[in-house]
């Protein structure tokens, strides 16, 4: 074997290896255990007949049904079995190939989904499609986290006989969270009469980009994980199921105010994303409307942050605590900030830092607190949290959690009128109330979610495999 191939089979491994280390954050949380279909089968990912063009080619192979891996995750070999099955029109082989992958892997959303699919498909029975776009090429961790909670919500409407009379079909989607990529997406999203609805994206930035498509489009939206409060004014068509910046920013100085009685802060941020300075913005305006005083404002983008400088400076000005909201692309900036800090100034962040590599920092990072959508160890006993960990084999976070809500909003909408139009309507609609992971479902008018934050803290534990954990703040 010649040392390129080698190196291929090598890094292919690492892939699969991190992908089933660090698969979503339940996986740290102490678990128990290019073809398109055939005329009959289900619609092709773009609605049109396919296009020659070197964009259109790359945007097909990002968009999967199951007759192509989009995550190199669980037992390639069985997974890529069934996708071939699939594409071949092999539907009961395909059923069997995934449902073997499942057995090796029962947290692999990606063959879960794609089992589902099939299995419509070897009964011949009539179907709703919905999309999900997620940052597979960016953030495969994030993107499982979200992918579980599509996947455990298609599971159980298709289980229990479908919506409407129709089972749920789901398309897969990667957009790398990237904003371009994200508008080529919608452009075929909207193209495809067959899907009523889309969940996604994860970023501010990319949902805002993506979001006028599917307004012209008249294609419901729904985030469960953008946060800025830019996304309130998006379109009719534009929901989400995670609160906004602004239930994060008053809640973080809430707590910085009345539980911690400190007024003077320093935060940190990036000022090139919608989200990070739609928190930060947000988190600044509540505090200095209580009393409180944001000292000063460091920019973590800048290729020049120094944390140490940047700290030191603070101080001087009086900063009692540190405020850190981070997007995905500044987390290790972030993160440099509290290894600096050593404990010094008590920390706050936003949902962002909700992640393995926050708890990978170790002790400097005791006592951080952190505002999150919703926490398993806030109601463990739930139905959602008792079935999630059942399917997969451990516990969820609050991705898997808005993402099973969006995607229960979809159904719940669809059943009611399965047209783009009654979609959107059904959303609206002020007795729209579907019980949810996190609670009932309701949108503002503006389509924003209308429910608290959660805040948690990091506290010494075993749950995660690291030492440390979130705790929700009782």
């Amino acid at each position: 074997m010649s040392q390129k191939n080698e190196s291929l089979i090598f890094i292919l491994a690492l892939i699969i290896t991190g992908a089933l280390l660090g698969g979503g954050y339940f996986l740290f949380f102490k678990p128990s255990s290019s073809s398109l279909f055939n005329q009959n089968s289900l619609p092709s990912p773009s609605g049109n007949s396919a296009s020659t063009s070197s964009s259109n080619q790359t945007i097909e192979t990002r968009i999967s049904q199951g007759e192509k891996v989009l995550i190199p995750s669980g037992d390639l070999a069985l997974k890529q079995g069934g996708t071939t099955a699939l594409a071949a029109g092999q539907y009961q082989n395909a059923v069997q190939q995934f449902n073997a992958a499942l057995q090796q892997n029962k947290n692999d959303p990606e063959a879960l989904i794609y089992r589902n699919n099939a299995q419509i498909l070897q009964n011949n029975q009539s179907y709703s499609t919905i999309a999900v776009s997620i940052p597979i090429g960016t953030s495969v961790n994030t993107a499982q986290e979200i992918l579980r909670g599509v996947a455990q919500a298609q599971t159980e409407v298709n289980q229990a006989g479908g919506l409407g009379g129709k089972l749920l079909n789901v398309i897969i989607v990667n957009d790398d969270n990237s904003p371009e990529l994200a508008q080529e997406i919608a452009k075929k999203l909207v193209n495809n009469s067959e899907v009523l609805g889309v969940i996604g994206h994860f970023g501010s930035n990319t949902t805002l980009a993506a979001a006028p498509i599917y307004e012209a489009g008249k294609l419901v939206l729904i985030s469960p994980t953008s946060t800025s409060t830019a996304i309130s004014n998006a379109g009719d068509f534009i929901f989400r199921t995670v609160p906004s910046d602004r239930f994060a920013g008053s809640t973080l100085a809430r707590y910085l105010l009345n539980t911690l009685n400190l007024k003077k802060a320093v935060l940190f941020f990036n000022s090139a994303n919608d989200y990070s300075s739609s928190l930060q913005t947000e988190f600044t305006t509540a505090f200095s409307g209580d009393g409180g005083e944001v000292v000063t404002v460091f920019d973590i983008a800048q290729p020049n942050f120094n944390p140490t400088q940047a700290l030191e400076q603070a101080r001087q000005q009086g900063a009692e605590a540190i405020v850190l909201t981070p997007d995905s692309s500044t987390i290790e900036q972030a993160l440099q900030v509290v290894r600096t800090n050593r404990k010094q100034l008590p920390l706050l962040g936003g949902d962002s830092l909700y992640r393995p590599e926050t708890l990978k920092v170790g002790s400097d990072t005791m006592g951080m607190v952190i505002a999150i959508p919703w926490h398993i160890l806030a109601n463990p006993n739930s139905e959602f949290a008792q079935a999630a960990n059942q399917l997969w084999g451990g516990d969820v976070n609050w991705r898997t959690a808005t993402a099973y809500d969006a995607t229960k909003a979809l159904i719940t909408a669809i059943s009611k009128n399965p047209t783009r139009t009654g979609v959107q309507e059904a959303l609206s609609a002020s007795d729209f109330t579907p019980e949810g992971a996190t609670g009932v479902i309701r949108f503002l008018p503006s389509g924003d979610r209308n429910q608290p934050l959660q805040l948690v803290k990091v506290e010494p534990g075993n749950r995660s495999g690291f030492g440390y954990d979130f705790i929700p703040v009782r």
